[in-house]
């Protein structure tokens, strides 16, 4: 197959996956397998639903609609907070979505209502990250609100960590998230299924012994599919790192000087406040590969030993080499982050090959 092309090992993503599923499940904890990276690439989902992931989580209603159309009945749960001009969508295609806005909660509880439907909604509780949540101190009259509106059905109390601001899930703020489940079901007499405790940051803190309280649920997108936490991007024991790979192909091989020459701008790429990318050594051989921002996160790319990254353009890698000599023709496999996968995967120039069957 031609590249550039991801490599998908799905062996490995079901290893990936039922690890997880049985490690966390020793603990009580239910996975939400996060399909966003690959745009809900159907084959991945199939999988990780064999190895008892339980329900998919999606950014975009399309992507969801898409999954419905391919034949899977597993539970969808929307986890951006719905448009307001989609709510007749999200609640035909998604059996749960997370909120903080009452606006999109009355909305959704009427278009639910209209549709004959009942729906489900994750309360989504800000506590520290400055992304999506309500304050805790808000959170009972939103509570009381929805639980007035017959179409909605309370799936429990949610929170995210490490997206934003890199803030880590703790024992302070996850206490917080149990006792504010526990307050609220006392204070209302019922049970709320899910206290979702956050994503794959939560996974060294209960690695190390954290207590997990009330939290019963994880949305896991970054450890599944790469084996690793995303706050340190460090291995977790027992999973595979390299389920996927990034194939580039050598499109120009010559040897050049360490140094570029004439005044120096801005490249199209650099912010205004960027430096001056730092030359090589003398004597390293330096190619071109057919990968560029438009493709990948270059910045998210791990090389092979031996080779490094210089620099990218639209739709060229510059690398160097000090190993071996690489010739026009020849391919490179790379290592990607989250974020280069998930651009990967959004660019229409990079193909998909299941390394299980035929490329």
């Amino acid at each position: 197959m031609s590249a550039p092309r991801l490599e998908i090992h799905l062996e490995r993503l079901h290893h990936n996956a039922r690890t997880l599923v049985e490690r966390l499940g020793h603990q009580g904890i239910a996975v939400t397998g996060v399909s966003k990276a690959t745009l809900g690439l159907v084959e991945i989902v199939r999988t990780w639903v064999a190895a008892g992931v339980g329900s998919i989580g999606e950014a975009r209603i399309e992507t969801i609609e898409a999954l419905g159309r391919s034949g899977l009945t597993v539970p969808m749960l929307l986890i951006r907070s719905p448009m307001l001009s989609q709510v007749e969508r999200v609640v035909a295609h998604a059996a749960i979505s997370c909120n903080s806005e009452l606006a999109v909660l009355e909305a959704l509880a009427a278009t639910a209502a209209q549709q004959g439907l009942r729906h489900g909604v994750l309360l989504m509780v800000e506590l520290g990250d400055l992304r999506e949540g309500i304050m805790p101190v808000d959170l009972e009259p939103v509570v009381q609100r929805t639980l007035a509106l017959p179409s909605l059905r309370l799936m429990g109390l949610g929170t995210n960590l490490g997206c934003q601001h890199g803030i880590a899930p703790d024992a302070t703020n996850m206490a917080e998230l149990s006792r504010l489940t526990t307050a609220l079901e006392r204070r209302f007499a019922l049970r709320l299924p899910w206290c979702s405790g956050g994503n794959s940051a939560n996974l060294p803190w209960l690695a190390a012994g954290g207590d997990p309280g009330r939290i019963n649920h994880l949305r896991l997108g970054e450890a599944l599919l790469l084996g690793r936490e995303p706050l340190g991007r460090t291995a977790i024991p027992g999973l595979y790192t390299n389920a996927i790979t990034l194939v580039a192909e050598v499109i120009e091989a010559k040897a050049k000087p360490s140094q570029a020459w004439g005044e120096r701008g801005l490249t199209s790429f650099a912010s205004p406040t960027a430096a001056a990318q730092p030359d090589g050594p003398p004597g390293v051989q330096r190619a071109l590969l057919a990968l560029g921002e438009q493709d990948v996160d270059p910045a998210g790319l791990t090389p092979p030993v031996g080779v490094t990254i210089r620099g990218a353009s639209s739709d060229h890698l510059v690398v160097e080499s000090a190993g071996s000599s690489l010739r026009v023709g020849d391919e490179q496999h790379f290592q990607p982050s989250y974020s280069a996968l998930l651009r990967a995967m959004t660019s229409p120039f990079v193909g998909r090959c299941f390394v299980d069957g035929p490329c």
